[in-house]
C-alpha cells in the first residue's frame, strides 16, 4: 500500500470521493483512510487500555491489517481459518503480534502443515471446544513433533445466555463448553497431551457485540434487546471469570479474549479479560449504524454505474448483488447512500447483473452517473473486488489488494 500524504483522520465527503475516483471505472470499492483511522482511534479509546486483537475477516486486506496493527491500542490478529493464519504468519511482520484462529479447524492437512513449520507454530494458536478437536490437533502435533514445538491451544467458552435450565437459548450456538466445570475439564484434557500447550481462553458474545441496541422500529423491541443484553452481560461477566479461574487452576494463561466491536466498553471492564477482539467497526458497515455507545464513520463503500432509466423516479445500476451472510432479510442487502433519496425496489432487491433503484434523486441521474453503496457487513465486501482504492479527502492516494486480489479465497 502506498500513500502520498500525511495521515489524516478526517472522513471524506461524497463530493470528495467523486473527485478522488473520477478516473476509476465502476464497479469498484474504496476505503476512506481518514474514516478508517478515526474509527480505529475511537475503538482503541473504547477499549480503555486493553489491547484489541484485530479480526482479519472484518478487513480481508493484508496491507490494511498491517496499518491498523501499527495503531496504538492494537496487537495481534484473530484469523478465521488456519490456512489464512499460516499465510499471514509467513507474510506479515511478527512484531505485529501472534495469530489466534478464532474458529476450530478440522483440516488435518493444515494442522500437519502447522506442526511442521516451527516459526508458524510458535506464532499461531488454534481453537478447541471439545476433546474431538484436541484429538485432531494432537495427531497433527505428533506427526510434526520432530520439527516443531508443541502446538498452542485456546479454549472457546460459549457466551450465550441460557435460561430456565437451558430451555431458552439466547445468542450464538458456538461452543459446547459453557460452564466453568467444562472449561476446567477441557483444560485438563489439553495437559494430558504432551504435544499441546494451553495458552488462552476466548469467548465471543455476538448477541451483545453484534446486535444493535438502537435500531429504528418498535420501541418494545429495542427495550427487549437492551434488557437481554444487560442480563447477558451480567451473567457472562460472572461465568467467564469463574471459567477462567477453573482453567488457571490447571495451567497459566497468556491471554483471555472477549468482546467485539459492539461491546468494547462492557467487555474491557471485566477483570478476567486481558484483550478484546474486534474489527467490523473499522470499515463501519451498515449493520453497525444503530448503537447507542458509538457512531463509527462509514469507511468502506462501493460505486456502481447507472445504465438504465426505465421510468420516472427509477434508475438501474449495473451489478449490486453483494448480499451479506446471515439470516436472509432486508438488513443483509447493500444500501444506496449517495445521491440521497434512493432505495432498492422491494420486488427485486439487489440483483446479480442489475439493481433497480427508486426515489426522487433518480430523476437527476443520467446514464454513466455513479451511485454509492454501503455493504451490510464489513470484510465480505472484499470478496467481490481484487483491490481497494484508498482515498484521503479528495485525493486517490493508493490501492491495496484484497485477499481475493492476492489469490486467496479462504471461505
Amino acid at each position: 500500500m502506498t500513500t502520498q500524504s500525511a495521515a489524516t483522520t478526517r472522513p471524506a465527503t461524497f463530493d470528495q470521493l467523486h473527485r478522488a475516483t473520477a478516473e476509476l471505472r465502476p464497479p469498484f470499492a474504496v476505503v476512506d483512510l481518514g474514516a478508517l483511522r478515526a474509527n480505529a482511534a475511537r475503538m482503541a479509546a473504547r477499549a480503555d487500555g486493553k489491547p484489541i486483537r484485530l479480526a482479519s475477516k472484518s478487513l480481508r486486506c493484508r496491507p490494511l491489517i498491517e496499518e491498523v496493527l501499527r495503531t496504538p491500542g492494537y496487537h495481534g490478529i484473530m484469523a478465521f481459518t488456519l490456512p489464512e493464519a499460516l499465510w499471514l504468519a509467513r507474510t506479515t511482520d511478527a512484531s505485529l503480534g501472534d495469530i489466534l484462529v478464532a474458529y476450530p479447524c478440522a483440516d488435518a492437512a493444515s494442522l500437519r502443515e502447522l506442526a511442521a513449520d516451527e516459526a508458524a507454530a510458535a506464532r499461531i494458536t488454534v481453537m478447541a471446544d471439545s476433546v474431538e478437536h484436541l484429538d485432531l490437533i494432537d495427531a497433527a502435533a505428533r506427526d510434526g513433533s520432530a520439527r516443531g514445538p508443541r502446538l498452542r491451544v485456546c479454549l472457546d467458552l460459549d457466551a450465550s445466555l441460557r435460561l430456565f435450565g437451558g430451555r431458552v437459548h439466547v445468542g450464538m450456538r458456538r461452543s459446547p463448553m459453557h460452564d466453568p466445570a467444562a472449561a476446567g475439564a477441557l483444560a485438563r484434557a489439553v495437559l494430558a497431551r504432551p504435544w499441546l500447550r494451553l495458552v488462552g481462553v476466548m469467548s465471543y458474545e455476538g448477541h451483545i457485540a453484534g446486535l444493535a441496541d438502537d435500531r429504528p422500529g418498535s420501541p418494545l423491541m429495542r427495550a427487549g434487546v437492551r434488557l437481554m443484553q444487560r442480563l447477558s452481560t451480567q451473567e457472562l461477566r460472572i461465568r467467564r471469570a469463574a471459567a477462567v479461574r477453573a482453567v488457571q487452576d490447571v495451567a497459566p494463561l497468556e491471554f483471555v479474549n472477549g468482546g467485539g466491536t459492539g461491546s468494547l466498553e462492557s467487555t474491557s471492564a471485566e477483570a478476567a479479560v486481558t484483550e478484546l477482539g474486534a474489527g467490523s467497526g473499522l470499515y463501519a458497515p451498515r449493520l453497525f449504524d444503530h448503537y447507542r455507545a458509538f457512531t463509527p464513520a462509514p469507511a468502506a463503500l462501493f460505486a456502481l454505474t447507472v445504465v438504465r432509466r426505465p421510468a420516472p423516479r427509477h434508475v438501474t445500476v449495473l451489478g449490486g448483488g453483494w448480499i451479506a451472510s446471515g439470516p436472509a432479510g432486508a438488513d443483509r442487502l447493500p444500501t444506496p447512500v449517495w445521491p440521497q433519496g434512493l432505495r432498492l425496489v422491494g420486488a427485486e432487491g439487489a440483483g446479480e447483473v442489475q439493481t433497480p433503484l427508486v426515489g426522487a434523486a433518480a430523476d437527476d441521474l443520467r446514464l454513466g452517473d455513479r451511485v454509492w453503496f454501503r455493504h451490510a457487513k464489513a470484510g465480505e465486501l472484499c470478496e467481490h473486488v481484487d483491490r481497494l482504492h484508498l482515498v484521503e479527502g479528495d485525493r486517490l492516494v493508493g490501492e491495496a489488494p484484497t485477499y481475493r486480489g492476492e489469490g486467496h479465497a479462504f471461505l
